[in-house]
């Protein structure tokens, strides 16, 4: 079928073909660099993840250096359609003999300015995260909530001098820069004291928050466990969703794969677009307590975006992929997620919701179900295709073989 015919199918069901086509390629997409070098970082290259993050894998080419990450992000971008921004952890510092190493505490905004000038380079937003752990200051695996006042004070500080530079991207960049607080802090065996730790947080994200930052969107990452801290997580989903209520301009960012695999954050959106003016999401794919997977064309994340779609909150809903698989050739794990999460959101954008909405307040539950059975069969494959021509990278497997000639000149060098 061709995309004429394709436009007239979903004319039938009242869909807008050209204007779902040009919502998708407005919609903006935070893309993590850690999938590059399995969350390494070039501030302590011999260290890597760690406090709760696993990276499994030895799959050749990884990115050692800003170089080389920059070489691998652009040839990812240029296999993927749409708007997409650059998600950078602290430790994506770039030092220089002008600029040599400093501590996460010390880190100033010249650090970066080297991926805000490759940012404007090749039309990319920016967004910026604090990074607390993989440190030698992670003190019994505790960092924000832990008793040692030394540790807290360095993390605060880390913490600080992160949201000062994101301020400075989004100055520099003439944006809104979002700014996310991820901790690991936990115990791996039944606490004798849960309050203590979550107050210790608390104090600590206010005084973190205290300063006046306007091109910052403040996150706060709640996750239900991690490796090491089975049995208790200090920024629970409770806590921050709280914590964010009771203080302005701070949010709650849901990450899909941080949850009971009994639970899905699609579910949870609406309820957050009621009382919060940004919904920050990291959409990854998680399978039993690992959260960390290449996401994929499946029902959550087609879900995911039919919530944000037909609650009209593009704007609101701010998407970021996370996820790191070194098993897999690094690059093309950058390319399938993201493609995954825009044949997804294209999805989303071709479904009838205004018929199923009027279906379901007028109770016709069974035309209902049989409209968005019907949905699922029209011809999106067709629309994708057009999608990806339209914004000028290959519709089918043929990225593949790019990535598959970039291994071979590139990555196996390495």
């Amino acid at each position: 079928m061709s995309y004429s015919e394709a436009k007239a199918a979903y004319a039938a069901y009242g869909i807008d073909t050209e204007a779902a086509l040009a919502k998708c390629a407005a919609k903006p997409i935070s893309l993590h660099c850690w999938q590059g070098d399995d969350v390494v970082g070039f501030d302590n290259p011999e260290g890597g993840a760690g406090n709760g993050l696993a990276v499994t894998g030895n799959y050749p080419g990884r990115g050692r250096n800003f170089e080389e990450l920059k070489a691998d992000f652009l040839q990812a971008i240029r296999l993927i359609p749409g708007k997409k921004r650059i998600n950078l952890h602290a430790c994506y510092a770039v030092f220089t003999e002008e600029n040599p190493w400093v501590d996460r505490d010390k880190l100033e905004y010249k650090h970066f300015a080297p991926w805000v000038a490759f940012a404007k380079e090749n039309g990319l937003g920016i967004d910026f995260n604090p990074t607390v752990f993989s440190h030698p200051m992670m003190k019994d695996g505790l960092s924000l909530s832990s008793p040692d006042a030394a540790v807290r004070r360095f993390w605060i500080d880390h913490c600080i001098a992160s949201r000062r530079i994101a301020q400075k991207i989004g100055e520099a960049m003439g944006d809104k820069v979002e700014n996310n607080v991820w901790i690991p802090d936990g115990y791996k065996d039944t606490p004798a004291d849960r309050l203590g730790p979550r107050q210790r947080l608390k104090d600590a994200l206010d005084e973190i928050f205290a300063e006046e930052c306007p091109n910052v969107i403040d996150c706060v990452e709640s996750k239900f466990f991690a490796v090491g801290v089975e049995s208790y997580t200090t920024g629970s989903n409770e806590f921050y969703t709280a914590y964010a209520a009771s203080h302005k301009n701070v949010y709650n960012l849901m990450d899909a794969g941080h949850y009971h695999p009994s639970e899905s954050i699609s579910d949870k959106i609406s309820a957050m677009l009621l009382y919060f003016e940004y919904v920050p999401l990291h959409v990854t794919r998680g399978v039993n307590w690992d959260s960390d997977h290449v996401v994929s064309f499946d029902d959550e994340t087609k879900e995911i975006c039919k919530e944000i779609v037909r609650n009209n909150a593009l704007d609101r809903v701010l998407v970021g992929l996370d996820f790191f698989d070194a098993s897999i050739n690094r690059v093309a794990a950058w390319v399938i997620g993201a493609r995954n999460f825009e044949k997804a959101l294209l999805f989303a954008l071709l479904q009838p919701d205004a018929e199923l909405i009027a279906m379901q307040n007028a109770g016709d539950f069974t035309g209902r179900l049989m409209l968005q059975e019907e949905a699922k069969t029209l011809p999106f494959a067709d629309v994708w295709a057009e999608y990806c021509a339209r914004t000028g990278v290959p519709a089918g497997k043929g990225w593949y073989q790019t990535v598959k000639q970039y291994e071979k000149e590139v990555l196996l060098g390495r």
